[in-house]
């Protein structure tokens, strides 16, 4: 029975494998009679287009002759005419010419006879045919356009290009792409370049959670993604060539690596009066609702256990913090602080936060993970941020150990944090001009957290950025230049 049982069992998946093959043949079916009957109007279009441009040019041709022609006969004609009077003319001067050779009496010849006869007509007339009747330049050979036309058949597949990795690049949080054909085409009318975000190093593989994003009607051989937020640790490209009827086979698959600093916000440890979400915080007069906050810690610990279900990253970094550190190192007090989830203990990464102008304060640095609840960034040595006042007084200045430095520079609305662990760089910049704002010269002596703070106000993170080519050439410019804890 049991033999009998996995027979039953697989001949029932058996059946369902051949009527789902069944059913693609069907489908198929359906689309060989679709495709054919629009190949076949595609083609009947063609060839009509092609008869009306060469009954066009034929009526053009035949207007020219006949344009030839009449010009011509008109020319022959008119010549014509004047010979005829001419000739005309003659004959009667030589009748009267004659006439007055016959008198007997000299004294009675006409004197005006022989002037009228050298003005006669016939000596002013040229005998030269002002035309010719030569056609020959409007004869046409149409061999080799016969031969052109002998030679349609349908369009070929394009072959399949190759992606030139010496010739891509990965920066600024943008990709350029390039890629050749084997052979010239020039039948080629466009590319269409596919890709999508992977956290697997190596081919991509043939399950990927992430979908082909797809940009089309590329002309040349190159093309820049740009604006590109890299939330996941590399991407898939793939690119195929295109005619005007059908699309080649798609590229050998390459993964690029799109190295960047991305974290989140640790709403589990943040003040009750700033509310969290996702990458955005606002300044909450009420202190929040107890009950949204537990359950936001609920929720962080959702996402910690599963990370397939964070929708900002699919794979949880090993350096991030466990989400849930206890009520007792919830920032509380005047400390409205929020810190990054994700440690940094090395290499070079640079963030941006873009902050509500209105707000009363705010400050952007990074801060050790043991500073206290009652902290405020700035005010101890475990922290280091560029804080603005616009409370009573305007002031902006960078702030570490409970020491203040005014800076002299406009405000901007927003800011990028470029942070080297290893050689103790903290630099601060106008994120859309990337003007210096301040640098500090310290020694990390454990791995940072980016660290936030706001007072009635509101402000946006932006991670998964890579460090901009501007900051880098800026932070080796100014590198012998920079602040140190000591000028503050």
């Amino acid at each position: 029975q049991e033999a009998l049982r996995k027979i039953i069992t697989t001949l029932a998946v058996k059946n369902e494998e051949i009527q789902n093959f069944i059913y693609s043949l069907k489908q198929m079916m359906q689309n060989v009679e679709a495709n054919s009957s629009r190949a076949q109007e595609d083609l009947e279009g063609e060839f009509q287009s092609l008869y009306a441009l060469l009954d066009e040019l034929k009526d053009e041709m035949l207007m020219k002759i006949k344009q030839d022609r009449a010009s011509r006969t008109y020319e022959l004609q008119a010549q014509l005419a004047a010979c005829a009077k001419a000739l005309e003319s003659s004959e009667e001067l030589l009748e009267a010419a004659n006439q007055a050779l016959g008198t007997a009496n000299h004294h009675d010849f006409p004197q005006v006879r022989p002037r009228r006869v050298t003005m006669a007509p016939a000596f002013r007339l040229s005998l030269k045919a002002k035309v010719s009747d030569n056609m020959s330049h409007l004869m046409v050979d149409f061999a080799q356009e016969r031969r052109l036309l002998q030679a349609l058949a349908f369009l070929p597949v394009p072959s399949t290009p190759e992606i030139d990795l010496a010739e891509s690049l990965v920066a600024d949080n943008c990709v350029t792409l390039a890629w050749r054909m084997p052979d010239e085409d020039s039948k080629i009318d466009h590319y269409v370049l596919e890709y999508r975000k992977t956290n697997f190093e190596g081919p991509p593989r043939a399950k990927e959670d992430q979908p082909w994003m797809v940009v089309e009607g590329i002309k040349g051989t190159e093309y820049t993604l740009s604006g590109l937020k890299f939330d996941m640790k590399y991407m898939n490209f793939r690119v195929r060539a295109c005619n005007k009827a059908v699309a080649g086979e798609f590229s050998e698959p390459v993964t690029l690596e799109t190295r960047a600093f991305m974290f989140r916000l640790d709403a589990s440890t943040c003040h009750q009066n700033l509310r969290v979400e996702e990458l955005s915080v606002e300044w909450d007069a009420t202190g929040g609702k107890v009950q949204d906050v537990k359950a936001r810690e609920k929720d962080g610990k959702g996402r910690t256990a599963s990370p397939a279900n964070s929708p900002a990253r699919v794979v949880q970094s090993p350096k991030r913090m466990p989400s849930g550190r206890g009520g007792r190192d919830r920032f509380t007090a005047e400390s409205y602080t929020v810190l990054g989830d994700t440690l940094i203990d090395g290499d070079d990464h640079y963030w941006e936060v873009r902050y509500d102008r209105d707000s009363k304060a705010f400050g952007v640095g990074v801060a050790y993970r043991s500073l206290g609840k009652f902290d405020q960034l700035g005010k101890t040595s475990a922290s280091w941020c560029l804080h603005l006042n616009n409370w009573l007084q305007v002031s902006f200045s960078a702030k570490h150990a409970n020491k203040a430095k005014v800076l002299d520079v406009p405000v901007p609305d927003c800011i990028g944090v470029y942070c080297n662990f290893h050689e103790g760089f903290l630099s601060f910049y106008n994120a859309r001009t990337k003007q210096l704002l301040h640098t500090f010269k310290a020694k990390f002596t454990q791995p940072v957290l980016p660290a936030f703070t706001v007072w009635c106000g509101s402000f946006h993170v932006s991670s998964g950025l890579q460090v901009p080519s501007a900051v880098k050439c800026l932070q080796k410019r100014n590198s012998t230049a920079s602040s140190s804890n000591a000028s503050l």
